[in-house]
């Protein structure tokens, strides 16, 4: 009996919920300047000398403890130079400090997820259980 309660409440635990649209926060450390951008997911956008794409984003439904995730790739583009790879991996919202942008002049963090993909789909998949 144990055993299929415990089952039963792993299955019936949510999965974070793709979303199309990241919103990033970025700090200019020299002018103490803080942008925040919304762009679309696998959309390229630039925060100074930096040119970032977010690969992936995602956010638990609220039901579940809160957090936003997003897969970014972050560049540096300066003129006259080749483009250099800073950052490739996931960044959470909850948890800014455990994969961070090491750069001298910005810090670049996940704020949000929004525009949840499939949303449309929802009233149809309720009227099939009825």
């Amino acid at each position: 009996m144990f055993t299929v309660t415990v089952t039963a409440m792993a299955l019936s635990q949510a999965v974070a919920a793709p979303h199309d649209t990241v919103v990033i926060q970025g700090l200019d450390k020299v002018t103490a300047r803080v942008t925040t951008i919304e762009a679309p997911v696998g959309q390229t956008f630039r925060l100074g000398t930096l040119e970032i794409i977010a690969r992936h984003c995602e956010k638990r439904p609220p039901e579940e403890m809160p957090e936003s995730t997003a897969f970014l790739d972050i560049w540096e583009i300066r003129e006259g130079e080749p483009a250099v790879s800073l950052f490739r991996g996931w960044m959470f919202a909850s948890s800014p400090a455990l994969s961070v942008l090491e750069h001298p002049v910005y810090d670049v963090w996940v704020v949000d997820c929004k525009g949840k993909i499939g949303a449309g789909d929802q009233p149809q998949a309720s009227e099939e259980a009825q």
